[in-house]
């Protein structure tokens, strides 16, 4: 009886996860309530507060789920070995990186968009602790990339650069299919999102080969 209560409790967190990410995505946290949570997941009012506590904690593991989900199916290094050269390594970040945010069914980056635009601020610690060690293992990369001469300032820069021109190619190639013509806003990317990485790798590539040589030469 025991096994089947545990079991029950662990479907039921799990169909409340799912239900409220999926609302997180598409309301922001403000716009979602505890009532369309519980109809859609198929559970009583009481279920968020007595499996989560609090409709924010419930945020905080919904977009936490989302982005667990999102690196199980698009692991970081882009399934390049650890023993490849660095570019290799670089470009395989990138293509993963771009898949991540493009993938149509990935609500990661979805969630924290309604964040941005209407901030809560209750994502700031699970975001800290999930991307910082991501940045860190990007920003080695780049140094290594760079070489030895490189600064800090030389690294934090390209960082900047590079995921910038991941960010914009990304989201307007998830929005490429099904956009509505007359929506106003950037016209969708008609590449794929292969064609966009490999563009960013090779443009940053140069950019850092060039920021090298100056390295190289005292400025």
């Amino acid at each position: 009886m025991d096994k089947i209560r545990r079991k029950d409790g662990v479907e039921t967190r799990a169909r409340i996860l799912e239900v409220a990410g999926r609302l997180f995505a598409e309301k922001g946290f403000r716009n979602t309530i505890h009532e369309e949570i519980c109809r859609l997941a198929d559970v009583n009012i009481g279920a968020i507060n007595y499996h989560f506590r609090s409709k924010e904690n419930l945020y905080v593991e919904a977009w936490k789920m989302a982005f667990r989900q999102s690196l199980e199916k698009h692991p970081v290094d882009g399934g390049v070995p650890p023993g490849t050269p660095p570019e290799e390594r670089f470009r395989g970040r990138i293509l993963s990186f771009m898949r991540r945010m493009s993938d149509p069914e990935n609500i990661e980056f979805e969630i924290v968009h309604k964040e941005m635009a209407t901030p809560t601020g209750f994502l700031a610690g699970a975001m800290r602790e999930s991307l910082d060690p991501l940045r860190k293992e990007t920003q080695s990369l780049v140094r290594e990339l760079l070489g030895g001469k490189a600064t800090e300032k030389d690294v934090q820069l390209c960082e900047m650069s590079i995921m910038g021109q991941c960010f914009n190619p990304a989201v307007l190639h998830k929005r490429r299919k099904g956009q509505n013509k007359n929506r106003f806003g950037p016209k969708p990317l008609d590449f794929d999102i292969e064609t966009i990485a490999d563009h960013v790798v090779s443009f940053s590539l140069a950019g850092i080969r060039e920021m090298r040589k100056r390295a190289g030469k005292g400025g």
